[in-house]
């Protein structure tokens, strides 16, 4: 009686370690990260320390297991191979297995980041890596960055989907991105702002990144405002239009400003 009471506490005790240590790290990564090739995996099964091994994915996504031989884990996260483990553990190997597995080294993934961004390239995933993570090893968003990114993610079945997020929300700590975790070879591209071209009568003529709804007097404040000398009531807009250029004279200063928009502030002459 007393050596079963005892055999509980040491259970107990098993789990509370597992969960504060290396188990911790194996929860953390269970729904959102998949294994992949020259990962390596710390596995132990409670009680069975002949059990306790070290296994490397290889590129069929395989490892090696002490009684079970090879087993095919490419495409399962960390909790989903537990769960294989214990089951085929437990026909006919182990009563009730109780199977730990967590990412000792991180060997296999990398995301692609393109666009604008000062440094695009491919960069390590070491670990469970948000978007907004991934971002800030390629330096951050670019001066001329837009307002959204699309992550391009192939399924294990081959199929491609395309996840569009607002940057703008996830700058600010938009909740529904925090726990958007880059894939193995997602490839990430970060859109190029619109830019309307702001010259004439202005201090600082040049091009200006231009947010929605902006308008003509919205892209000249970008300019630093006009200039002594200005037409404030001539200012035009040069747009193209179905591959035509068009030019629109004397336009109010509430009008929208479009992408390659070039707003010119004639000088007064009066």
């Amino acid at each position: 009686m007393r050596s079963k009471y005892f055999t509980q506490i040491l259970r107990v005790i098993f789990f509370v370690l597992v969960f504060f240590s290396g188990g911790m790290s194996g929860l953390c990564h269970a729904v959102d990260f998949m294994v992949g090739t020259n990962d390596v995996l710390k596995i132990s099964v409670y009680d069975h320390p002949d059990m306790e091994t070290k296994v490397r994915v290889n590129g069929e996504g395989v490892i090696q297991m002490p009684l079970l031989g090879q087993v095919q884990i490419g495409g399962l996260t960390i909790s989903e191979i537990a769960n294989k483990l214990t089951s085929l553990l437990a026909d006919g190997y182990i009563v009730n297995p109780q199977v730990n597995v967590f990412v000792e080294e991180y060997g296999s993934k990398k995301g692609v980041i393109l666009g604008m961004v000062k440094n695009p390239g491919a960069y390590d995933l070491s670990g469970p890596t948000t978007l907004l993570e991934l971002i800030s090893k390629a330096g951050g968003l670019s001066e001329i960055a837009g307002n959204s990114a699309i992550i391009k993610r192939d399924s294990v079945a081959g199929d491609a989907k395309n996840i569009t997020v607002d940057l703008k929300a996830l700058m600010e700590g938009d909740e529904q991105y925090q726990k958007l975790f880059i894939e193995n070879k997602d490839t990430i591209y970060i859109s190029k702002a619109g830019m309307c071209y702001v010259t004439g009568e202005v201090v600082k003529p040049d091009a200006y990144k231009v947010e929605s709804n902006a308008t003509v007097l919205q892209a000249i404040t970008l300019a630093s405002g006009f200039t002594g000398k200005a037409a404030k009531d001539k200012v035009q807009i040069v747009r193209i239009v179905n591959g035509e250029k068009t030019v629109m004279k004397n336009v109010d200063l509430n009008t929208l400003v479009q992408k390659d928009d070039v707003v010119i502030v004639p000088e007064s002459f009066f």
